[in-house]
């Protein structure tokens, strides 16, 4: 027998004796097709979506619909700028105090080779992140950079050549203001031996060949110098900084970290 919607019991709803709160609960990994407007650009994509809700000791559940309902009635564009609204939004439609989002989408740069000007697409994961907790907000943006390195070491203790491998940047920073992720990308395309582009002709090979070769870098090298551009960076609260070399003559990567706070800040003196 069919029941009226009005009569259909509702156990998320009911009381949970268990004493017990939830941090987060919502859904995840849900892929969802989106505009996403980031600075002059606006590209359509396949974003996934991690949307969650703090649930108080005594509440049996949350209301899982209510977050692809949320995602429903937004059809504009997303950008950095709406992402306060959205995540407030939740909270106000679930009824929590805490709520988190996440949304990691592939993002493309159009790029000219840096000799024949041939113009190609590059991707570059991003990942927004938004917080609201009893009306306060942050936000945070990630970016994961492919680069070129070439290893200082063995360029010093060889007669001729050095190896080099291909790299991942990724560069988590909680924002004071928006910042785009092209300037992002940038800091970290910067601090590798060379960046990394979708289409080379053969004098463009030869100039990121020889532009890797005279700028050799370490991973350290790699999280030192983004990690220097960003504390110098008024936009920028705290950050992470990760780099993991490809290994070319090894079978394992090379890693390095550097997180940064204002509360971290003596980890930046000499021991």
């Amino acid at each position: 027998m069919n029941l009226p919607v009005a009569v259909l019991p509702d156990l998320q709803s009911s009381i949970d004796e268990r004493d017990l709160a939830i941090d987060a609960v919502g859904i995840k990994d849900l892929r969802y097709p989106v505009q996403i407007r980031e600075g002059a650009s606006c590209q359509s994509t396949v974003a996934n979506f991690t949307m969650t809700v703090a649930l108080p000791a005594r509440v049996k559940g949350t209301h899982m619909s209510r977050f692809v309902e949320l995602l429903e009635a937004h059809s504009q564009p997303l950008e950095p700028s709406a992402l306060r609204n959205l995540v407030m939004e939740m909270v106000e439609r679930l009824g929590a105090r805490h709520g988190e989002l996440a949304i990691r989408f592939p993002f493309f740069i159009r790029k000219a080779a840096p000799i024949s000007g041939a113009q190609s697409l590059v991707d570059y994961e991003i990942t927004w992140r938004a917080r609201a907790s009893d009306g306060e907000y942050r936000q945070s943006v990630e970016v994961l950079v492919p680069a070129t390195s070439l290893c200082p070491c063995s360029k010093e203790i060889s007669s001729y050549g050095a190896h080099n491998q291909r790299s991942h940047i990724r560069i988590s920073a909680e924002l004071l203001e928006i910042i785009d992720v092209a300037d992002l990308i940038g800091v970290a395309e910067r601090s590798a031996s060379c960046e990394v582009f979708g289409l080379l002709k053969r004098p463009d090979e030869k100039y990121v060949t020889e532009r890797a070769y005279d700028n050799p870098r370490f991973v350290e090298d790699l999280v030192r110098c983004v990690a220097q551009s960003l504390r110098a960076d008024p936009r920028v609260a705290a950050f992470t900084v990760e780099a993991e070399n490809f290994e070319s003559i090894h079978n394992h990567s090379a890693f390095a970290r550097i997180t940064y706070s204002p509360e971290r800040h003596s980890m930046w003196r000499a021991e």
